[in-house]
């Protein structure tokens, strides 16, 4: 099989899996009485990734093949991810949390490395193959997003939204990724002075970068922006279908169809991606940051001001946004990390700017909007099905303008040099 091809499979079922339930799975919690816990385990995928992505990666550079452990990482996570679907088919509304979250937990545990693994993958196998990653993966990880939303809308059609069943469906295909990881090309081991160390991979030597003012500001900055990032992912799905309490939207697609509403979000980043590009040029990397954090200002308040029935458009705004919003600082802040260190710190660098975006952000983020959303919603039980209902247009002005302080206050504090944009 060409290897382009093989790789591209790979990257369908990487997203794939996760596509599955990280967008409905706060509904599917609503329903079984957890509304008030769904910051936890969305906060577990920002916990494990500032430390097992390091791990996981030394031990494929050092001793297990990136290809193998790739097809390890995908068996414990299938298989944690069906017991979770289990344990939640058997107890319905009498599930305990703590067992719940305990399985889902050691099952993103082994996930959240494998993004960066598949990647590892990509970029060893096509340099060995003399082919120009620069070229070559961004057609090839473009296959990523589009098996996020074909496996978002399979779940939505299927009417796996508000069950377990959106977790059997991912755990499924982390089997079938582990069988499929087989035919996929070897990747060598390092060996000798090369190999990256525990330290490297957490980003930990880069810390020396805070006694910088510039880079200070920019990587604080960093994990207050990262606030935002998982928000929506964990409690879009259960604002949208919270319509259904209301007789005049109970209909509307998009509480029937929360969750392909909800995909014009990741089609807007694939199209968004390919814009960053000209804005850099055009803007700099100081604006483009504007421009996102602007961006999540918009994409919360437009959740506030909607609704499914005459204001669609809102929502439909909000999901195009987002694209915006995520990838444009995503991608502008890695440039100007990689820009503003040197050489010998700068993996060490992106690590940190990882850590405190996707790390320490998010799970703050998470935690922090369960604890607004607690305050003026509460759950309400509704036919069969169990809806989060209330204030909920507060909590997203909350949102939005804590994004609004972000951006005012970053775009007095950052002055970064002419050089960097």
């Amino acid at each position: 099989m060409n290897l382009k091809l093989r790789l591209t499979i790979m990257n369908f079922l990487e997203f794939a899996v996760w596509g599955a339930y990280l967008t409905c799975m706060g509904r599917y919690l609503g329903n079984i009485g957890l509304s008030t816990e769904i910051g936890w385990f969305y906060s577990m995928q920002g916990i494990v990734s500032i430390f097992m992505p390091a791990i996981i990666g030394v031990i494929a550079d050092r001793w297990v093949p990136a290809q193998r452990m790739l097809g390890i990482c995908h068996l414990l996570a299938g298989i944690f991810m069906l017991l979770t679907a289990f344990y939640g088919s058997q107890n319905g509304m009498e599930s305990d949390f703590t067992t719940l979250f305990t399985l889902y937990s050691l099952s993103v545990a082994f996930y959240m490395p494998t993004l960066a693994l598949s990647n590892s993958v990509a970029y060893t196998t096509l340099t060995k193959a003399g082919m120009d990653t620069v070229k070559a993966f961004p057609p090839i990880r473009v296959f990523g997003t589009i098996g996020f939303i074909i496996t978002m809308w399979f779940v939505d059609i299927m009417g796996y939204q508000a069950n377990e069943y959106q977790f059997v469906t991912s755990g499924i295909l982390s089997l079938v990724f582990f069988l499929y990881t087989f035919t996929l090309p070897a990747c060598p081991v390092s060996k000798g002075e090369g190999r990256a160390s525990i330290s490297d991979a957490l980003g930990l030597k880069a810390f020396a970068l805070f006694k910088q003012k510039k880079m200070a500001i920019f990587f604080i900055f960093s994990m207050l922006l990262g606030v935002s990032l998982q928000i929506t992912n964990g409690f879009a799905n259960p604002f949208i279908s919270s319509f259904a309490a209301q007789p005049e939207y109970v209909d509307t697609f998009g509480v029937q169809h929360a969750n392909i509403l909800i995909s014009l979000s990741q089609i807007s980043e694939t199209c968004c991606i390919l814009l960053i590009p000209f804005f850099m040029k055009r803007f700099g990397i100081k604006n483009v940051m504007l421009i996102a954090m602007f961006a999540w200002v918009l994409r919360f308040g437009l959740f506030g001001l909607g609704n499914p029935g005459s204001g669609v458009w809102m929502f439909v705004l909000s999901m195009i946004v987002y694209g915006v919003a995520f990838d444009f600082f995503n991608i502008s802040g890695s440039l100007f990390v990689d820009k503003s260190t040197n050489p010998e710190i700068r993996s060490s660098a992106q690590g940190l700017f990882m850590l405190m975006t996707n790390g320490i952000g998010a799970t703050i983020g998470t935690l922090g909007a369960q604890a607004v959303i607690n305050h003026y919603t509460t759950g309400k039980l509704i036919g069969d099905n169990f809806y989060t209902v209330g204030n909920w247009e507060m909590c997203w002005f909350v949102f939005a303008g804590y994004a609004l302080v972000v951006t005012v206050l970053f775009a007095v504090m950052f002055r970064p040099e002419k050089n960097n944009g």
